[in-house]
């Protein structure tokens, strides 16, 4: 009676091109700041930006993925409440 959902897992393939894909946006940026034509102090606040931008994405990743979790374990506590009430429940006991 119980249905378990599978946890999807990604593959190495995907966690690879996720990696490379992420190295070469930063990598490209990072160069395409390095050869601007403009002063050291503009090239600077870019590429703080750039950084800024990266760590933001990466919060932003994790607080959604941890919100999506926390909703899950719910979730589950509620399937598990419901099983049990009707484990116990017998519909042929007299009230």
């Amino acid at each position: 009676m119980s249905d378990t959902q599978v946890k999807q897992q990604g593959t190495g393939a995907y966690y690879g091109q996720a990696i490379a894909s992420f190295v070469v946006a930063l990598s490209a940026t990072a160069i395409g700041i390095f050869y601007l034509d403009a002063s050291g102090w503009v090239r600077a606040f870019l590429a703080i930006g750039v950084l800024y931008l990266t760590t933001s994405a990466f919060t932003l990743a994790k607080v959604i993925r941890d919100k999506q979790e926390a909703g899950q374990i719910v979730s589950r506590v509620d399937q598990a409440r419901l099983e049990k009430i009707l484990a116990e429940h017998d519909p042929f006991q007299k009230l």
